[in-house]
């Protein structure tokens, strides 16, 4: 099935493997998915005036919010990027521009294109990536070309090839140099061949030439990439790629070289428009803490300037073009989900335009024991069931108690409600409270099994959780 085809039930479903409780939201947001679909199989005019559903979200930190949202994107293989309210500011004001967001979208969309495109010329690669690895196992004798007699003219023919726009070949790459291959070598390389497809070498390390990762992020400009331009892009056509020398294994090398060989079998332009398709039909942007940008978050001098990144926000949620480096965005079908948990402000402070764009409200429920009890141990990724496998790397068996899961539910409730509630993210630190002395001691014990009973918890973290000053410490 196509992951945009799924019904709404089929997403919460899938949902419901990582995320507890919460079925109101979950439903809401599965509704606003499965629209999109339907936009699809309508005609191209009717397709154009129907624009998304997007979602406010209410509830406080850590019941699920960033979580539902994530997982969704994951089900239907969309591009999502998530990104805080905060830290955007007004235009004219040091900070992030709200466009930002936008272009963050679209290289995640190009990415999954990218991947998508390298599997299907992942054979072909791997066979060019394989006579090259083969090359560097059983290397054959290189000798230097003659040097042109006249460098002078070989000189000037460069500077005319720039000025009419064409690179040489071998620009930046030193003398050509070529390969004088033996019998001897040719034995050799059929023996390693041979070795390869049995996978016989797969450890043994090999030293190659790969671009310097550090180069492009040192080429980087901030405020030029804040305007869909990347300067490390435009420069590269006009300075040679700085090659490093890394030894890795034969494993890892054959990777480093199926992607460069893939980087040459596709077509970026053609993945460039694709991605910039996906993204303006398929694309979710989440807006966290949007409430910390209304003018009743904080009264102080900085009212303006959040109310402004709120006006900033709007015409993109409405529906705009954003310059990217791979081409304009249209903004208008891709669908925001903006979350806050609107403790010192309501929905309604936000702008009234702003409101508008935001029809669909689900409010999240606070996070009960019974909630806890199921978060630690239903889900595909619970803490429980992670706790475990860590610990079993140990070769130590950990198991606990129905009771020993409830005291330590019941602990969080309590630490929640006595201190800050931040959700299902108490359950992180009292466990590594609960468990620090074994995942310290584990590696020294060799093997063995334990049993965490209420017992335990009670003598681990009960006085700490009883005394309301020590908890918000510690826990």
């Amino acid at each position: 099935m196509n992951p945009i085809d799924k019904t709404p039930k089929q997403i919460v479903k899938e949902l419901d493997e990582y995320v507890i409780g919460q079925d109101e939201a979950k439903k809401a947001i599965a509704v606003a998915l499965r629209n999109r679909y339907r936009r699809m199989q309508l005609s191209g005019q009717m397709q154009e005036e129907i624009t998304p559903k997007n979602v406010l979200m209410i509830g406080p930190t850590g019941v699920g919010k960033t979580e539902i949202a994530r997982r969704l994107a994951k089900i239907v293989q969309a591009p999502f990027v998530k990104v805080e309210a905060t830290k955007f500011t007004e235009v004219g004001y040091v900070g992030r521009d709200v466009e930002s967001m936008v272009r963050d979208l679209v290289e995640v969309s190009y990415k999954i294109e990218e991947e998508s495109e390298f599997k299907q010329v992942r054979p072909e690669a791997s066979r060019n990536a394989e006579k090259q690895l083969i090359k560097l196992l059983v290397p054959a004798k290189r000798k230097e070309k003659k040097k042109q007699n006249n460098e002078q003219q070989n000189f000037v023919q460069m500077l005319q090839d720039l000025q009419s726009g064409k690179m040489p070949a071998n620009f930046g790459q030193g003398q050509p140099v070529e390969e004088e291959v033996t019998d001897q070598v040719r034995d050799e390389r059929l023996s390693v061949s041979e070795q390869l497809k049995r996978g016989q070498l797969e450890n043994q390390e090999v030293t190659l030439k790969v671009d310097d990762p550090t180069r492009k992020f040192q080429g980087q400009n901030g405020m030029l990439n804040q305007m869909g331009i990347d300067l490390g892009d435009a420069l590269s056509s006009l300075t040679p790629t700085r090659k490093v020398e890394r030894t890795m294994t034969v494993a890892q090398a054959r990777e480093a070289l199926i992607k460069k060989e893939s980087e040459k079998l596709v077509n970026t332009a053609d993945i460039a428009e694709r991605a910039l398709k996906r993204a303006e039909n398929t694309g979710i942007i989440f807006i966290d803490e949007i409430d910390k940008v209304t003018s009743q978050s904080q009264k102080n001098a900085g009212e303006v300037s959040r109310e402004g990144v709120q006006r900033d926000i709007l015409p993109i949620v409405e529906g705009s073009q954003v310059q990217t480096k791979y081409g304009l965005v249209n903004t208008d079908h891709i669908l925001f989900i903006a979350s806050g948990a609107f403790h010192e402000s309501k929905p309604s402070d936000l702008i009234a335009e702003l409101q508008g764009r935001f029809p669909i409200r689900v409010e999240l429920d606070e996070l009960k024991t019974e909630d806890f009890v199921r978060i630690l141990t239903e889900p595909n990724n619970a803490l429980i069931k992670q706790y475990i496998a860590l610990i079993g790397t140990d070769n130590i068996k950990i198991t606990f108690t129905i009771e020993a899961v409830r005291r330590i539910s019941e602990i969080a409730y309590r630490v929640n409600h006595e201190n800050e509630n931040i959700g299902a993210r108490r359950l992180h630190t009292i466990l590594e409270r609960l468990l620090g002395e074994i995942l310290f001691e584990g590696p020294d014990m060799q093997m063995g099994e334990i049993t965490i009973t209420e017992a335990y918890v009670n003598d681990k973290i009960g006085d700490v959780a009883a005394d309301k000053d020590l908890s918000q410490y510690i826990l």
